[in-house]
């Protein structure tokens, strides 16, 4: 990496708008993280099962399967600053539905699933249009920088939100979980509420399918954004689900309970805090085939030696190395598709960059609690483990010989 002198280091936050943006995001996503650590125990509490773990994640991410290359087409058509007041908006209802049911006593695994698929819907959309919205507040000078500190705002909340969560269940009760989050999300719509960027970017439309379809043949024609994003769609298949099945590791294979499943869920976010905190520090990542292959097989080792660890401690630091390695992997590659697509197709571009990192995941949240039931949680994620280990090994030997640079 190339070090940057100090005054360059963070220079996305000498726009005010961005600085807006980040303290909303740091409230509100310290509340939905809190949110899905609370989500998970309390489906784990309610089944005692990896299956259902695995189907309430995916009721959550198959909207976003289904929808989110359409958000992407939505996120270059109309200003994205009113967008993202809607899904603030509507992102407080699921979370006001779970702790007035959780507070009631009358929760079922499919009321909690079903709650998960509306959020998902809105994520769909929500997801495009924020990427694409961070280059509008900071301009395309300022865009890794940015990147590097939303997605360091994003994993230190991955710290705060569940060892806050873990306190919570044990002494506040499960629903004070959710009602914090909903709370949390009128940061985010005060903080945009104030900014001066609208998110509008005039394009000539042709019809949903023709616009699409446009993201799609660039995409294409750019043989190193195709590589990059065939490998995260590898890891959201069969390693980043490994997720889901954390509150089997708390309750079953370590015995700690809500508390070692808010550690657990923090050390992760302590990983990619630092992953995310070393880009933006350090600056521009020279050569990316090295950098990202590194970190590809950073991630992948770590989630078998995850799968194998016997000791809690020994579990805390390697899930911490393995998020390092994921979230340096997905900043790096974020970055370098953010500045290598036109600004009329940002949008589009990057709803496939969001479906291949978060839409495949339902279809991987499935298989892995599906194996996790038939061959046990620990042979499920050793063999995403291996074959995310393979993966990268081939994407290192052939993707990006070409060394592609930002």
């Amino acid at each position: 990496m190339a070090v940057l002198s100090a005054p360059e280091r963070f220079s996305a936050l000498s726009h005010r708008d961005f600085r807006l943006f980040l303290i909303g995001q740091t409230i509100s996503l310290s509340g939905t993280w809190m949110q899905s650590v609370a989500q998970g125990w309390l489906v784990y509490s309610l089944t005692k099962s990896p299956f259902y773990l695995g189907i309430v994640a995916a009721a959550g991410a198959l909207p976003i399967m289904i929808l989110t290359l359409v958000g992407g087409v939505i996120a270059d058509r109309f200003p994205k600053k009113k967008l993202l007041l809607l899904t603030q908006a509507l992102s407080i209802l699921p979370a006001l539905a779970l702790g007035i049911l959780t507070s009631i006593g009358i929760t079922t695994v499919w009321h909690i699933t079903a709650i998960a698929f509306f959020l998902g819907a809105i994520n769909a959309i929500d997801i495009p249009v924020r990427q694409s919205f961070l280059i509008e507040m900071v301009g395309r000078g300022d865009i890794v920088n940015a990147i590097a500190l939303n997605s360091a705002v994003f994993n230190g909340s991955r710290i705060i939100g569940p060892v806050i969560a873990g306190v919570s269940i044990t002494y506040l009760g499960m629903p004070a979980c959710f009602f914090i989050n909903a709370l949390s999300f009128i940061a985010v719509i005060i903080a945009l509420a104030m900014m001066q960027a609208q998110g509008k970017r005039p394009v000539m439309s042709e019809g949903v399918i023709k616009d699409f379809m446009k993201g799609i043949r660039f995409i294409r024609s750019r043989a190193e954004i195709l590589h990059v994003i065939t490998l995260i769609a590898v890891f959201s298949l069969v390693g980043i689900p490994y997720i889901t099945l954390i509150p089997v590791f708390a309750g079953e294979v370590f015995n700690e309970g809500p508390k070692g499943l808010g550690f657990l869920v923090g050390a992760s976010g302590l990983g990619a805090l630092t992953a995310a905190l070393g880009i933006a520090v350090a600056g521009n990542i020279g050569n990316k085939s090295r950098f990202m292959s590194s970190a590809a097989l950073c991630f992948s080792a770590a989630l078998i030696v995850f799968s194998l660890s016997g000791l809690f401690w020994i579990a805390l630091i390697v899930i911490a190395i393995g998020s390092w390695g994921m979230v340096s992997y997905l900043a790096a590659a974020n970055s370098y598709i953010q500045v290598s697509v036109p600004d009329e197709l940002r949008g589009r571009v990057m709803s496939v960059y969001s479906f291949v990192f978060l839409g495949v995941v339902p279809v991987g949240n499935m298989i892995m609690g599906m194996t996790a039931h038939l061959i046990g949680t620990r042979q499920a994620v050793l063999s995403g483990g291996v074959i995310c280990l393979l993966s990268s090994a081939l994407f290192s030997l052939k993707y990006l010989r070409s060394s592609p640079r930002i």
